[in-house]
């Protein structure tokens, strides 16, 4: 099995700037429609957007928030080179860095130092 994330989002090709430049990934389809983005040849994220509705109908309602009850997250081998792209981008950074869980040693250690 292969996770396969996709997220709508207003503008696909900013969007996917955006990723690229966070992730150090690149495009593997491009367009305001879909966008596809690759790392070290693997899908990352699937880039839709919300309005368009192809062959399988609308994926989002304009009546909700966009990106309501989303969380994504994707693991770098260089957190903090990540999180000085994140800066520069000007991305809100909810939480400052941390350990995942706090002082314990169970559970996942998402940022082990």
């Amino acid at each position: 099995m292969r996770q396969q994330p996709l997220i709508c989002v207003r503008g696909v090709e900013a969007s996917s700037r955006w990723y690229q430049q966070l992730l150090g990934c690149e495009s593997n389809h491009g367009g305001p429609e879909y966008e596809r983005l690759v790392a070290d040849g693997r899908l990352i994220l699937q880039l839709h957007r919300w309005d368009i509705e192809h062959h399988h109908g609308p994926i989002a309602n304009p009546n909700v928030a966009l990106g309501n009850g989303v969380l994504l997250w994707f693991e770098v081998a260089e957190f903090d080179a990540a999180l000085a792209r994140a800066s520069q981008l000007q991305a809100e950074i909810v939480l400052p860095r941390h350990r995942n869980p706090p002082d314990r040693d169970s559970g996942p250690n998402h940022r082990p130092d």
